[in-house]
């Protein structure tokens, strides 16, 4: 029976490639020079640790990590800002947290939207991901251009398209 995944995925390797062409813009900017910025990502943790001047550096600093994002085919829906803190020199510092998975909430709102279609499929939740199963090809096409036109607020991806 053909059957496809949906899920909320993100490719570290194109966060990682954001996180340096903002590095590199920060350092060739000429509002930047001199003021001490890091910018680092910890793959493990999925999450960008910033240290900047201050405030106004801070936001420049994240509309230059939601563009390159963009550029790199990563939805900013994922990227989720934390308030900027002081440091004890003085300086701001924030953390930018990359938000992976569905969550059971969203999952289960996917689940009841497929069902509200009345199209021929089954949509089960299996961890971090909706399972979608029927008999035509057909339907669940139908089902990806239902959940690309929802309301969903995570950005979402279609894996695994199997006959």
């Amino acid at each position: 029976m053909p059957s496809f995944d949906i899920v909320n995925e993100i490719d570290m390797q194109e966060m990682d490639n954001a996180v340096n062409l903002v590095k590199k813009e920060v350092d060739s900017r000429f509002d930047f020079k001199g003021t001490d910025t890091e910018i680092e990502l910890n793959k493990k943790d999925k999450a960008v640790k910033i240290v900047t001047h201050d405030d106004m550096k801070a936001q420049a600093i994240k509309e230059m990590m939601i563009k390159h994002c963009a550029k790199r085919s990563i939805d900013s829906r994922v990227l989720k800002f934390g308030e900027p803190e002081n440091t004890s020199k003085g300086h701001r510092k924030f953390d930018v947290k990359v938000e992976e998975g569905l969550g059971k909430d969203n999952a289960k709102k996917i689940v009841k939207i497929i069902k509200d279609s009345k199209l021929k499929v089954n949509a089960s939740i299996m961890d971090d991901r909706v399972r979608v199963e029927g008999k035509k090809i057909d339907d669940l096409q139908s089902v990806i251009q239902l959940m690309k036109s929802s309301d969903i607020d995570v950005p979402l991806q279609f894996i695994n398209m199997k006959n």
